[in-house]
């Protein structure tokens, strides 16, 4: 079908855009699946439609607090008679995950004390007794202070994240953290194919991969440069493979401009 809604939809899609049943691809089916998943592994990480923003629930345990304050995990490395010890201030990511924006606030409670000596609940006491008492501009103006000062005082939590490492070091004092305890993780996954179909009938991958085929279909047929058949048919590896390349390289391009999120310093 012209809309493939699976793996191996793609793989015919792309081979008969290649010129099969009628013209045998040279091509393994091993191969193939390398390319795909190579196909894949480009879309997630570049095409602004291969990942979704989610909102991950972690459970801290006592092995991570145990291993972010030392007691477990720690790599030591002694150099030139100088002893290193790395943190192991992490929380294991699922590999699906490929980019952390932050973690929600998970202090106990707030600076600006909490329950009836809350500075929020006392505004609305005194001052929201009806609601025409105060000007709404003056009541932004309020809650944004307040929340600046909190801001200050309770700030966002430091974390740094690497897609190929799958661990989420968090550079908090642990001894505020507490075990049974919830953190809510900012991030972005990497789209499910099993889940959203749509995936395997997106334009980018459907050319992407259908050139990544093609290219190799091409290196497979170099080694038969000027071999010809009987009827006087010529294989052209290299022909197949310089026109895959140029296919390949006018996709690279349309996708930093087309679907490549810009850099935040060129937002604007």
């Amino acid at each position: 079908m012209a809309q493939p809604s699976s793996r191996q939809g793609l793989v015919d899609y792309c081979l008969r855009q290649l010129g099969a049943p009628v013209i045998n691809i040279a091509i393994a089916d091993e191969q193939v699946d390398d390319l795909i998943d190579d196909a894949l592994q480009f879309f997630y990480e570049r095409h602004f439609d291969g990942v979704i923003q989610t909102f991950l629930k972690y459970q801290v345990t006592q092995e991570d607090v145990d291993r972010a304050k030392g007691g477990v995990g720690f790599a030591s490395t002694s150099i030139d008679g100088y002893n290193f010890t790395e943190t192991a201030n992490y929380i294991k990511i699922p590999p699906h995950i490929i980019g952390v924006n932050k973690i929600f606030n998970f202090s106990t409670g707030s600076n600006l004390s909490s329950g009836m000596f809350n500075i929020k609940y006392q505004l609305f006491l005194n001052d929201l007794y009806y609601w025409g008492s105060l000007e709404l501009l003056s009541y932004t103006m309020v809650q944004r202070y307040l929340e600046d000062i909190n801001w200050i005082l309770n700030p966002e939590k430091a974390v740094r994240f690497n897609k190929r490492g799958d661990k989420l070091y968090i550079d908090v004092n642990w001894t505020d953290v507490q075990v049974g305890q919830y953190l809510v993780i900012d991030c972005y996954r990497a789209m499910d194919p099993s889940e959203s179909t749509k995936v395997w009938n997106d334009s980018f991958v459907k050319r992407y991969a259908t050139a990544l085929i093609k290219r190799q279909w091409g290196q497979n047929l170099l080694k038969y440069q000027g071999m010809k058949l009987p009827g006087g048919v010529e294989f052209n590896g290299r022909q197949i493979y310089d026109d895959a390349q140029r296919e390949i390289d006018i996709i690279m391009e349309r996708m930093s401009y087309d679907y490549e999120m810009p850099a935040f310093d060129l937002i604007g």
